[in-house]
């Protein structure tokens, strides 16, 4: 099993070139798609809990990723409790 230390953060950029630094709380293989569990970086526990956690999904355009949020409900519903199940179990383990 491969240990994992400390946090994975990714910075994005929206539409107006404004970015933003997200941390990867996990990553999910999905129908073919990955996705991203994240939070924005550097919130103490009590922001994080009101901000929850965002799912972005990860996919191709012009020959590159990128990354955007899950618009059909049933795909996000999927996704965000196999995300949360993860999630759960990697605390479990701690």
């Amino acid at each position: 099993m491969a240990e994992h230390y400390g946090s994975d953060f990714i910075t994005i950029s929206d539409e107006d070139g404004q970015e933003f630094e997200l941390e990867v709380l996990t990553e999910l293989e999905y129908n073919g798609f990955t996705y991203l569990a994240v939070i924005p970086a550097g919130l103490e526990e009590e922001e994080a809990d009101e901000f929850g956690v965002a799912i972005l999904k990860s996919v191709e355009e012009d020959g590159e990723p990128i990354l955007c949020a899950v618009e059909d409900e049933q795909e996000l519903e999927a996704v965000n409790t196999l995300i949360m199940d993860r999630l759960y179990e990697e605390a479990s383990d701690d």
